[in-house]
């Protein structure tokens, strides 16, 4: 019948009305006894009883029917265990599983985000950096330009004394007239 093959030792005994009410190690539930009240009817209970020999043999096709439903009622208990017990076992796998996936998505995030954030620091630093590289660039550069406009300031007054030497020794030397003198100023290419 139900597939396992459970070994209880079960005991009847009758009440005064020859109906059996009491069995001794298993508690019987009201749906069990209701069967066995509907598979044998009281008015068939008193002619099965009218003999000796009749009474045994009710009394053991009661007792195979009580055993035999208290197997199915068994059976039917182990079944729904097996299950719960398989779908406990499921779900604590879909558990375990989903949890796997949350402890490497939220491991994977956190490397990912500190990777972010060591890469962050890595370009901070490359920009301070460029960014002092810049600064010391441009002083060294303003000083530069400091000193070339220094020197070639320094450069036109010397070009312009010497050129002005030059056109009083050329004026001195040929003693040349007052209008080649306003000539030669004019022409000067550093005023």
């Amino acid at each position: 019948m139900g597939g396992t093959s459970s070994t209880r030792r079960v005991t009847f005994e009758a009440d005064e009305n020859e109906n059996i009410t009491v069995v001794k190690g298993i508690r019987l539930s009201e749906n069990v006894i209701d069967r066995m009240k509907e598979t044998s009817p009281s008015g068939s209970k008193s002619q099965r009883y009218s003999g000796a020999y009749g009474a045994s043999v009710s009394d053991e096709e009661l007792k195979r029917r009580v055993a035999e439903e208290l197997a199915l009622e068994q059976a039917k208990k182990e079944s729904e265990n097996q299950k719960r017990l398989k779908q406990s076992k499921e779900l604590d796998r879909e558990r375990a599983f989903a949890n796997e996936q949350l402890t490497r998505a939220i491991l994977r995030e956190r490397i990912s985000s500190e990777e972010e954030r060591a890469k962050a620091k890595h370009l901070a630093k490359q920009l301070e950096e460029k960014d002092r590289v810049i600064k010391k660039q441009d002083a060294f550069y303003k000083e530069q330009l400091a000193r070339l406009e220094e020197r070639s300031s320094e450069f036109y007054k010397v070009t312009t004394e010497q050129y002005q030497k030059a056109a009083e020794e050329v004026e001195a030397k040929f003693n040349l007239p007052c209008n080649l003198q306003i000539l030669i100023h004019q022409s000067d290419p550093y005023d």
